[in-house]
């Protein structure tokens, strides 16, 4: 009896140890210049807007004049400095100069983060070569400019954290997001591997896997093939009992910059799938395929259809 009271004992006091030491590492925001891409809808915005009430001073930029403005006004009521800018991710150069902007205005970049991000839902039949290219353009490139972008001035103060924003589809491809399925496993990989080469340097980098997610109106999906078929399958209501909440995503993203976590999973449901494909990938393969058959069909033209955008949750 002794011995299990004394056992008890020393387990509640190491847990109670873990969680002060948790505790202490938790660094305080305020001050810090943090940038975010794609920051003026969804997910990017709820994460600036927490960034800017937890008193940094905030950069974003997207590929939208007029989503950029707004996005900036909104933000700047929050009382932080804000650098609003119409910036295309896929363009280093672009992504240079942006950057080059916000520490030439703010001083330096405390945190990144790679937001910014496009997907296309249809069947394979009816994506092209320019879908890839453009989803890995964006969704790969963009991280990778971002982020070779920023290092230079982070490694220089041997301080600074890196968000990249990946997705669960980049770890388990599933039928009619291959373009994006495929970019996002690319960023992923990417993002951890940079985790590993940062080791020692003060400058953090985290990879953020968040399950589906309910952005609300965006991001903008482009529709390929049967799109209002495809537009009713993708739609938030059809998965509202199996996404996560947007606002929920970002605290918790929020909350592991300020932690230093090397890996966010976003999503209880994120982990189970991730176990399920580890332990049985070809299980999952034909599940997947199974799935397909209750999908929209292709379009059946002789050419791959053009795109049209909706509303949707990102994946």
């Amino acid at each position: 009896m002794d011995k299990r009271i004394w056992f008890g004992a020393g387990a509640a006091g190491a847990l109670v140890g873990w969680w002060a030491a948790r505790r202490a590492r938790v660094q305080d925001l305020r001050g810090q210049v943090a940038v975010v891409t794609g920051g003026t809808r969804g997910l990017g915005l709820r994460i600036a807007t927490l960034l800017a009430e937890a008193g940094c001073p905030v950069a974003i930029c997207a590929r939208d004049e007029h989503d950029v403005k707004e996005a900036g006004l909104r933000l700047a009521g929050y009382g932080s400095a804000v650098m609003a800018r119409r910036v295309d991710v896929s363009d280093p150069v672009a992504v240079g100069e942006f950057l080059d902007e916000v520490e030439g205005h703010f001083g330096r970049i405390d945190i990144l983060v790679n937001n910014a991000g496009i997907i296309q839902a249809g069947p394979l039949e009816d994506m092209t070569l320019a879908d890839f290219r453009e989803a890995l353009a964006i969704d790969f490139w963009g991280v990778v400019y971002g982020t070779l972008a920023a290092l230079p001035g982070m490694r220089k103060r041997r301080a600074g954290t890196i968000v990249n924003i990946t997705s669960i589809g980049g770890e388990i491809s599933v039928p009619h997001l291959l373009p994006y399925s495929c970019a996002k496993a690319a960023a992923r990989a990417f993002s951890e591997g940079v985790t590993a080469e940062l080791a020692g340097s003060g400058v953090r980098c985290m990879t953020v896997v968040p399950w589906l997610m309910r952005t609300g109106s965006v991001p903008y999906v482009y529709y390929k093939g049967r799109q209002d078929d495809e537009m009713a399958m993708f739609s938030t209501g059809q998965w509202r009992g199996v996404s996560v909440n947007a606002d929920r995503a970002a605290r918790r993203i929020v909350r592991a910059i300020a932690r230093g976590e090397a890996h966010v999973s976003i999503g209880v449901l994120a982990s189970l799938a991730r176990e399920a494909h580890a332990l049985a990938p070809g299980l999952m393969a034909r599940a997947f395929g199974q799935m397909r058959k209750l999908m929209p069909k292709p379009s059946g033209g002789e050419t791959p259809s053009i795109a049209v955008r909706g509303t949707t949750l990102t994946i």
